[in-house]
C-alpha cells in the first residue's frame, strides 16, 4: 500500500504524542530532556500499518509556542493531520496556530482528536466539541471528522483509526514519477554508517547508489544506503519516512544540516527570490509592509526574508496579494510550494504563501498581463500553468527540464500539455521551449529583417543569416532564431539559398547599367584567366563603382567567380579547367613540389600558391610534409 504522512499538531500536553503512542506502539520523545521534561521538543517519528489499508509515516510535532519552528518542518509534506485537542482544555493559543499553519500549507486532510474524555463530563465534551466545529468552519476544514479519544484508556482509537485511513483514501496519492526531492529534517552521524541525513521524500525515488546533490550549497554525493520507516531498503518513493547514508562531498557533517534538500535531477537550484500569492490569516495583528522583515518557513527550512509588495497597498488580516520575498538565505522551491512567514519579533504566524515562480525576475509592480499570467500558474489547468511560464519568460525560453519545477506538474504532466502547445505555434529549439507568441514575434521580425535585406542590397541573392538573427532582442538565444528560420522554410515562406534565406518571390534583378558594370568587372576578373589581378589591382573605374561589392557578391553567387584567397576572384571556368589539367597530366603521382603543377597552372608564384591551396581544399590535390599527391 502507498506511504501516507500523518502528523500531529496541537497544543502542548493535549496529549499528541501519547495518541501516537497508543497507535503505534512507539514513543516519539526520543531526547532525556524530552523524557524528563515530559514535553516534546523535537519532531519524533514513528509508523503504523493498518491491514488492506495505507502505511503510515507518523510525524510527531512539538506543541509549545518555542518550538514552532520545528512544528512546520514536520507539517511541510503532511497528507493528513491529526489535531490534538485536550477535551477538559479545548481550543488554546497553540492550537489555532497549528490549525493556521496546516491550513497555510495545504494539508490536504485533517482529523480531529478529543483526547483526554476520560476526565471531561458529556455536556462538556458537547461544549469542547461545538467549539472545535466553529473554528474549523472558518478553514479548509470545515466539517472534518472529530472523535473522542483517551490514550490511557483505549478509548475512541478504532473509530479514530477508521477516521485516518477514510482521510488517507481521500488525500491525493504523491507522483512516484515525479522529480526527486527530500527536505532534510535531521542530520546527524553513526559510527560505522557516516552521515545519515533524513526527512520525508516529497516527491520522487531514491535508490542506493543514486548520485544525488545537497542545495543549497550545492554539495554532491552518493547514497549508501537507505532505511524507509526505520528498515533497510534499496528503494524509497515519495511518501516515505526516509534515511539516507551518504558518502563524497555531500556526507560532510559539518556541511550539511536541516533545512537542506536533496535533489537527484540537474535542473534543480536554489533561489535567493520567490514570487508567491501571500495571504494573511484573519486574526493576525500585524500587516505586511513594503520591505518588511519576515521569517520564512519552507519545507525544513526557516530564512529571513524582505518583503517586497507587488500591490499598492499593504496587506492587512484575511487579505491575499502578490509578494515577492528577497531571501537572506537561497531555498529549493518549486512551483505550487506552500510556505508559511512568521513576523520577525514577536515571532507570531502571520500568514502563508504560494509559491508562483521559484526562479522569478526581480520585480517591483506588476502588469495585468504578468498577473493574470502568475494566477494561471498556482490556478490554471495543466496546459495554462506551462503556457504562462512560457509568456512570463518572453524571449529568453525555459529549459523543457526546468518545466516540471517552474509549473509544480510532473514530467508527464508537462509533456502532455507541451504536445498541445506545440501543435498550436509554440515552438522548441534545442534544450528550450518558447511561446507561441514568442515564436509568432520572433517569425514576424525575420521576415522583415530579410526583407530589409534585400532592400539593402537588392544584387545579393541571400540575405546573411547573421544579419537576419541580429533583427531578434540580444538576449534571446540563437537556437531560437535557428529554429524559426527553419520553420519558415518548411512552410515555404522563406527559401535556403547559398548559405542564407531569401523570400520565396525575390530574384535579385540588376538594372541596365549595373548590368554594364557587372560585365566590365567579369571582364577584368577573366582577361588573364588563373592570373587574375587582386581586387585592389582591378582599374579604378571598375573597383570604385558604388555597387562593385554588391556586383562581386552577385557573381560569386551565380558561380561566375570563385573567391581563392583573400581579395583574389578567379573566374569558375577557368578553375574548373585547371582542375581537369591537374587531373590529365599529374594524376597518381606523389610527393610533387610546386613547380610540378606549372604546366597545369601557368601562373607566378604569387597566385600558384593560393590556387594550390583551393585545390587542396576541394581534395583534388593532398598536401603533406614532403609535397602534394594528386588522387586517381
Amino acid at each position: 500500500m502507498r506511504s501516507v504522512v500523518l502528523g500531529t499538531a496541537g497544543h502542548i500536553d493535549h496529549g499528541k504524542t501519547a495518541l501516537v503512542r497508543a497507535l503505534t506502539g512507539t514513543d516519539t520523545d526520543r531526547l532525556k530532556e524530552e523524557k524528563a521534561r515530559g514535553i516534546t521538543i523535537e519532531l519524533g517519528f514513528a509508523e503504523l500499518a493498518v491491514d488492506g489499508g495505507p502505511h503510515f509515516g507518523v510525524v510527531d510535532v512539538p506543541g509549545h509556542e518555542a518550538f514552532v519552528r520545528a512544528m512546520v518542518a514536520g507539517a511541510a509534506g503532511m497528507d493528513v493531520a491529526l489535531l490534538v485537542i485536550a477535551a477538559d482544555e479545548g481550543i488554546m493559543p497553540q492550537t489555532r496556530e497549528h490549525l493556521s499553519i496546516v491550513d497555510l500549507l495545504g494539508v490536504p486532510e485533517l482529523v480531529v482528536a478529543l483526547s483526554k474524555c476520560d476526565g471531561v463530563d458529556p455536556e462538556w465534551l458537547e461544549l469542547v466539541d461545538a467549539d472545535v466545529e466553529d473554528v474549523l468552519s472558518h478553514t479548509r476544514y470545515a466539517g472534518a471528522p472529530r472523535v473522542a479519544t483517551s490514550a490511557t484508556e483505549g478509548t475512541g482509537l478504532e473509530a479514530l483509526l477508521a477516521e485516518l485511513v477514510k482521510a488517507a483514501g481521500r488525500a491525493q496519492a504523491t507522483g512516484v514519477g515525479d522529480m526527486t526531492r527530500l527536505p532534510l529534517d535531521r542530520v546527524f552521524t553513526i559510527q560505522g554508517t557516516g552521515t545519515v541525513a533524513t526527512g520525508t521524500l516529497w516527491s520522487g525515488e531514491l535508490k542506493t547508489g543514486d548520485k544525488v546533490r545537497i542545495l543549497p550549497d550545492d554539495l554532491s554525493a552518493r547514497v549508501r544506503g537507505l532505511q524507509v520507516h526505520g528498515r533497510e531498503a534499496e528503494r524509497a518513493v515519495a511518501g516515505d519516512r526516509t534515511a539516507v547514508a551518504l558518502t563524497g562531498e555531500g556526507g560532510d557533517r559539518d556541511l550539511v544540516s536541516r533545512g537542506a534538500t536533496l535533489v537527484t535531477a540537474p535542473e534543480w537550484e536554489s533561489s535567493w527570490m520567490l514570487t508567491t500569492r501571500m495571504t494573511l490569516i484573519e486574526d493576525t495583528p500585524w500587516k505586511l509592509e513594503h520591505n518588511q522583515r519576515v521569517h520564512v518557513h519552507h519545507g525544513t527550512a526557516e530564512v529571513l526574508a524582505r518583503c517586497a509588495l507587488l500591490e499598492a497597498h499593504p496587506l492587512a488580516a484575511g487579505d491575499a496579494g502578490w509578494v515577492q520575498l528577497r531571501l537572506e538565505t537561497p531555498l529549493v522551491a518549486r512551483a505550487g510550494d506552500r510556505l508559511v512567514i512568521r513576523a520577525y519579533s514577536p515571532v507570531i504566524t502571520m500568514g502563508g504563501g504560494l509559491v508562483a515562480e521559484p526562479a522569478p525576475p526581480k520585480r517591483n509592480r506588476l502588469s495585468d498581463e504578468e498577473r493574470t499570467h502568475l494566477d494561471l500558474i498556482v490556478s490554471g489547468s495543466p496546459l495554462e500553468q506551462v503556457e504562462a511560464c512560457l509568456a512570463l519568460a518572453t524571449w529568453a525560453g525555459l529549459a523543457r527540464g526546468a518545466l516540471p519545477i517552474r509549473t509544480g506538474l510532473d514530467p508527464q504532466g508537462v509533456a502532455e500539455a507541451l504536445e498541445s502547445l506545440l501543435a498550436d505555434g509554440a515552438i522548441t529549439a534545442g534544450s528550450m521551449v518558447f511561446s507561441a507568441a514568442v515564436a509568432d514575434e520572433a517569425e514576424r521580425r525575420l521576415l522583415a529583417g530579410v526583407a530589409v535585406a534585400h532592400a539593402s542590397d537588392s544584387l545579393r541573392v541571400e540575405a546573411p543569416l547573421a544579419a537576419v538573427r541580429a533583427v531578434l532582442p540580444a538576449w534571446a538565444p540563437i537556437e531560437l532564431a535557428n529554429a524559426c528560420l527553419g520553420r519558415l522554410v518548411e512552410n515555404g515562406r522563406l527559401e535556403e539559398v547559398q548559405g542564407g534565406v531569401r523570400l520565396p518571390d525575390f530574384r535579385p534583378e540588376p538594372t541596365p547599367e549595373q548590368s554594364e558594370a557587372s560585365a566590365r568587372l567579369m571582364e577584368a576578373l577573366s582577361v588573364d584567366g588563373l592570373a587574375a589581378p587582386f581586387l585592389e589591382e582591378l582599374p579604378e573605374s571598375v573597383r570604385t563603382h558604388a555597387d562593385f561589392k554588391s556586383l562581386l557578391r552577385r557573381l560569386e553567387s551565380l558561380d561566375e567567380v570563385r573567391a581563392i584567397a583573400d581579395g583574389l576572384y578567379i573566374p569558375s571556368a577557368a578553375l574548373d579547367a585547371a582542375e581537369g589539367r591537374i587531373h590529365e597530366t599529374l594524376a597518381g603521382k606523389s610527393d610533387l613540389g610546386p613547380g610540378a603543377f606549372r604546366d597545369a597552372l601557368p601562373v607566378s608564384r604569387k597566385h600558384l600558391i593560393p590556387l594550390l591551396n583551393y585545390f587542396d581544399g576541394r581534395g583534388s590535390t593532398v598536401r603533406h610534409d614532403r609535397g602534394r599527391d594528386v588522387p586517381t
